[in-house]
């Protein structure tokens, strides 16, 4: 009876714990693709025409996420269509140069957000270099913090962005 008795409580103080502490890491489920954010209402498109040419260029812009240079699933797709833009572009002749600028919100230190707006816009090159976009064709600069979208801490993902700007000589 004793012995009973022992492995009753035992089981019991096992299971309180196990649902006091909540199953182990193993259990987690991981953490889910953070979507791209939103972009502003007053937003206007990038559009750009090739001046003398009448080629129209909607090159879409990227975000990332805090403190990554990585292309995101959703934003990849963005890229692929810049790269088709591109690539109808110079079947028609026209290759414009494309300057890639890399964006930052204002956490971290000016040299830090320079640095990381550079390897942005190099992911983003890199990338539509896969996609068949000849590298010569595309350069990278970098603005760091220096042109925000916005200062609200609530929404300083859309300041963490690539954009793709065409020369229109």
């Amino acid at each position: 009876m004793k012995n009973a008795v022992k492995l009753l409580v035992l089981f019991l103080g096992v299971g309180l714990m196990l649902t006091t502490l909540g199953c182990p890491k193993k259990c987690v489920k991981p953490d889910e693709p953070i979507p791209p954010p939103p972009l502003p209402e007053e937003a206007p498109e990038i559009l750009d025409v090739l001046e003398g040419e009448g080629v129209e260029l909607n090159l879409g812009v990227i975000h990332f996420d805090f403190d990554m240079s990585d292309i995101r699933t959703g934003d990849a797709k963005v890229l692929e269509d810049n790269a088709m833009q591109l690539k109808s572009a110079a079947e028609m002749g026209l290759e414009p140069m494309v300057t890639i600028e890399g964006h930052c919100d204002p956490v971290g230190t000016s040299e830090y957000n320079m640095a990381l707006g550079q390897r942005r816009a190099e992911a983003a090159k890199m990338f539509l270099a896969k996609m068949g976009v000849p590298e010569g064709q595309l350069k990278c600069v970098s603005f760091g913090e220096e042109k925000l979208v916005t200062e609200n801490e609530d929404e300083y993902e859309l300041n963490r962005r690539a954009e793709f700007k065409p020369e229109t000589e």
